[in-house]
């Protein structure tokens, strides 16, 4: 009876320590509940800090309190919704618009910002073989071989091949790392014209200001990892550079094929990866980490993957 008081005493002082601490690190006020008793009081404090974090902290998920032999302490996870959204940044529209001469100087403003994806946020590029879009595109080719020829499986084989030799050409593109170099130049140079060069100016823009304060920052930086052996299968998770990556395109039937096969393994899988960061308050050093660059990062790419999308070919 002695050691079970004095266990709840010892859970009682690790517990206010940890919440005076996460109370300091988010900057709120938490509710006074020391007057109650045992485990009401903490009880109470966690209810109430879960409505002040919810109301209080962006990217916020959970906390969770934490009893091992050692100590009691919150672990607060903060989370970025990535809301199920296909990332996917076409790259034909943009072939198109390097070759119309009126958008030249747009279009290579744009080759900047994904080289700057291609190069440092490491987004997966379709063309490459360890890339998990390469393969779906290569399930589909092969689909494709077995149909009989006609001139509806001829206009497919057509988009496959212009799907991979556009891709092969943009990827030297951004390869090339004079793209990446030439990014401020092209920023400072640039002439808007009219309502497509103001929301490209834009979003380059926001790449380049991102590029700046992160020069070598990982869009799977705070990528949540998911042990293999918490899930009977390991591809019940959809992984990031799952539906993060270039495409070849954002229409047309070997895209409306494609994003119809992805959709049906991910309804298949329970668990999705997104950038997450854990903060254990236990007495040792609190990470200042937060999920600001995955936020405007995000916003980018949804910008960028809109304005392609939109792209029409004009006259050159």
């Amino acid at each position: 009876m002695v050691q079970s008081v004095q266990t709840c005493k010892k859970t009682e002082r690790d517990f206010y320590k940890s919440l005076s601490l996460l109370a300091n690190h988010y900057h709120i006020v938490p509710m006074q509940s020391q007057q109650f008793y045992f485990p009401y009081n903490i009880a109470l404090a966690m209810w109430d800090l879960k409505n002040k974090l919810k109301q209080t902290i962006e990217n916020w998920e959970d906390v969770r309190l934490i009893t091992n032999e050692e100590k009691t302490y919150i672990e607060s996870t903060e989370r970025y919704d990535t809301e199920t959204t296909l990332y996917y940044i076409p790259i034909i529209p943009l072939f198109k618009m390097l070759r119309n001469k009126r958008r030249r100087s747009t279009a290579k403003l744009l080759l900047s910002v994904c080289s700057y994806f291609y190069h440092i946020v490491n987004i997966p590029y379709y063309r490459q073989e360890e890339s998990y879009l390469y393969w779906v595109y290569e399930m589909h080719k092969e689909w494709i071989e077995f149909e009989e020829e006609t001139q509806e499986i001829k206009s497919y084989k057509r988009e496959f091949i212009k799907s991979e030799s556009i891709g092969n050409l943009i990827e030297q593109k951004l390869y090339n790392l004079a793209n990446l170099k030439a990014f401020e130049k092209r920023i400072n140079s640039f002439q808007v014209r009219d309502a497509l060069d103001k929301a490209c100016f834009k979003v380059a823009s926001n790449a380049y200001a991102l590029f700046k304060e992160h020069p070598t920052m990982s869009i799977f930086r705070n990528a949540r990892l998911y042990e293999q052996n918490s899930y009977e299968y390991c591809d019940e998770v959809i992984g990031m550079e799952k539906y993060i990556a270039f495409v070849a395109d954002t229409k047309g039937w070997l895209y409306e094929n494609l994003v119809e096969s992805i959709n049906n393994e991910f309804n298949e899988c329970d668990k999705i990866e997104e950038p997450s960061i854990k903060k254990c308050f236990d007495g040792r050093k609190i990470t200042t980490m937060n999920l600001d660059f995955e936020k405007r990062l995000f916003a980018v790419l949804n910008d960028l993957t809109g304005l392609l999308y939109e792209y029409k070919t004009e006259k050159r």
